[in-house]
């Protein structure tokens, strides 16, 4: 059941949940996030980042639209990290139900602007919009970047931010990085700061660079909030690492359908985890259909 990050995350804002948001590469990725999502009876959300598009095309965007629509739980099409006008306008002529326009780089009123044209452009074809404010950290392990250091976003701008731009979501800045952790590296969130950026928002929050952090502290950040969780390199360093054992083992393999069953369910797995960390696990049957 294809719906709207507006529609998702309200129910989930309501219930103090948080959807987990996939970064997807191929189909098997595809497959395994909506399995787990109907084995979990759990909402989910398929995200694409630019660079993703760019390796698959759009080809792979009519895929998500139909695997979404076939799905029994409700899943939301997002745009990661949109760079530009022009990755708004393509993600909505693919049929994706969700965008973020990533102006974080900017001065704060160029933000300001650009989140508030693309907001402009996404709600006139009833598409959600999520912006940024504040840069997260980059560990050096992902595709998607980050600032050398973190920029925490400021609570009383994120109100003024959220009043000017009208955005559905707003990622947060509270101390995530994306990619995987190195060992000199310990993340901790800043709670503190979420919850005074929790008093002065009334839309659901997002968290990026959900990968490795503590089980407590995004427990925690759900009951401020944060309704969309970011996730990748967990899940893709568990198919990999699983591929390239089988690999190992099979060096003469060559068939998909020999070679990416066990990869696909040691993403599951994580998939799974992550879910009812998250919460969202058994909560699918809190939308009517009708709704979506």
């Amino acid at each position: 059941m294809l719906t709207t990050m507006e529609k998702l995350l309200s129910v989930a804002y309501k219930e103090k949940f948080s959807v987990g948001s996939f970064n997807i590469a191929n189909s098997e990725f595809v497959s395994a996030v909506i399995q787990t999502a109907e084995k979990e009876r759990s909402p989910a959300i398929l995200q694409i980042h630019p660079n993703e598009i760019a390796l698959m095309g759009d080809e792979f965007a009519a895929y998500v639209v139909q695997a979404a629509n076939r799905a029994n739980v409700p899943i939301v099409i997002h745009l990661d990290h949109g760079g530009d006008l022009n990755d708004i306008v393509r993600a909505i002529r693919n049929g994706f139900t969700s965008v973020m326009i990533d102006g974080s780089h900017l001065p704060y009123e160029e933000n300001v602007a650009i989140t508030r044209e693309a907001v402009k452009i996404a709600h006139s074809q009833h598409i959600s919009v999520e912006g940024e404010l504040g840069t997260i950290g980059d560990t050096g392990t992902g595709s998607e970047g980050g600032g050398e250091e973190i920029l925490f976003t400021d609570p009383e701008q994120a109100r003024d931010f959220v009043e000017k731009t009208n955005v559905d979501t707003l990622a947060i800045a509270i101390g995530t990085s994306h990619g995987i952790y190195p060992k000199s590296m310990k993340p901790k969130l800043q709670i503190d700061r979420l919850s005074q950026i929790y008093e002065n928002v009334n839309i659901p929050l997002v968290l990026h660079g959900g990968s490795d952090n503590s089980d407590d502290d995004i427990r925690e950040s759900t009951k401020y909030g944060v309704g969309k969780i970011n996730l990748s390199s967990e899940m893709k360093r568990a198919f990999f690492t699983e591929l390239r054992n089988t690999l190992s083992n099979n060096p003469d393999g060559y068939e998909p359908d020999a070679l990416f069953p066990s990869s696909r369910e040691a993403a599951m797995s994580i998939i799974s985890k992550k879910m009812r960390l998250f919460g969202s696990s058994g909560k699918a049957d809190l939308y009517q259909p009708m709704q979506l």
